[in-house]
């Protein structure tokens, strides 16, 4: 599980390709759960969590974009 301060520090590109990497780790996980193969189920929560917090990143960034390309309007 990375930190938040990690994953601001990595590229758009990073968090894309870590957001694919743990959806497929959670899908993983939850088939372990169903045919009760999981040997631990806080597993679960840590990639859902992981899953928010690079979601969030990524649109928070995306507003500052957005925010940026706002300011430059108006200052024209």
């Amino acid at each position: 599980m990375s930190k938040p301060a990690e994953l601001r520090e990595q590229s758009d590109e990073q968090l894309t390709l870590l957001l694919v990497e743990t959806q497929q780790s959670l899908f993983r996980l939850r088939l372990q759960s169903e045919t009760e193969r999981l040997e631990a189920p806080s597993e679960i929560i840590k990639a859902k969590r992981e899953i928010a917090r690079i979601k969030t990143i990524v649109h928070l960034r995306k507003l500052e974009r957005e925010r940026a390309v706002a300011a430059t309007v108006i200052t024209k």
